[in-house]
């Protein structure tokens, strides 16, 4: 279920995976056949494509977390589930936490938000399941009366799964 996973992950990026790739063709095969194009051009296919392709370590660790919460669905007993957006968003928190530094004026740093983020993602998805599974299993959340509505309720069940998630990449890092 874990490679699964990580192909479903990485086919969930590709469209952003394709379409970063045409703009740094843009901005280097000119530069190639000695074309001359100007420089504000450039940057902003740089722009384009950093800001897509400079984030798939971010985007992976949530689709990852996501195709893995649908295999784990599949084999959680009594009718329980794991809500695949609250472990996709806990995973991309996580990811922040293991991957990303920041500087001493509090930026972050960004080398690790992309591609040499990868190993990071696939942790930060594969703990935050396992979490959010042992916390629905063994009912460990935040009950609410019958007549709060689902999507309310269900917010407040994922509470303790998503701390403890962040927690442990907080730990881990």
């Amino acid at each position: 279920i874990y490679l699964m996973a990580i192909k479903d992950g990485f086919l969930a990026a590709m469209p952003i995976i394709l379409f970063s790739s045409i703009f740094i063709l843009l901005a280097n095969i000119p530069t190639l056949l000695s074309l001359k194009l100007p420089v504000d051009l450039i940057n902003w296919f740089n722009k384009i494509y950093n800001y897509t392709m400079g984030f798939v370590g971010f985007y992976v660790s949530g689709t990852t977390a996501k195709a893995l919460t649908g295999s784990v669905n599949q084999r959680i007993k009594g009718g329980k589930f794991i809500n695949n957006t609250s472990t996709m968003m806990a995973s991309m928190c996580g990811f922040m936490l293991l991957a990303i530094g920041t500087t001493k004026s509090g930026n972050y740093l960004s080398q690790y938000f992309g591609t040499q983020g990868i190993l990071s993602a696939f942790v930060s998805a594969f703990v935050t399941v396992h979490i959010y599974k042992f916390c629905v299993e063994r009912d460990i959340t935040i009950k609410m009366p019958k007549e709060v509505p689902g999507a309310i309720s269900q917010n407040f069940r994922d509470i303790f799964p998503f701390g403890f998630s962040v927690l442990a990449m907080a730990a881990i890092d």
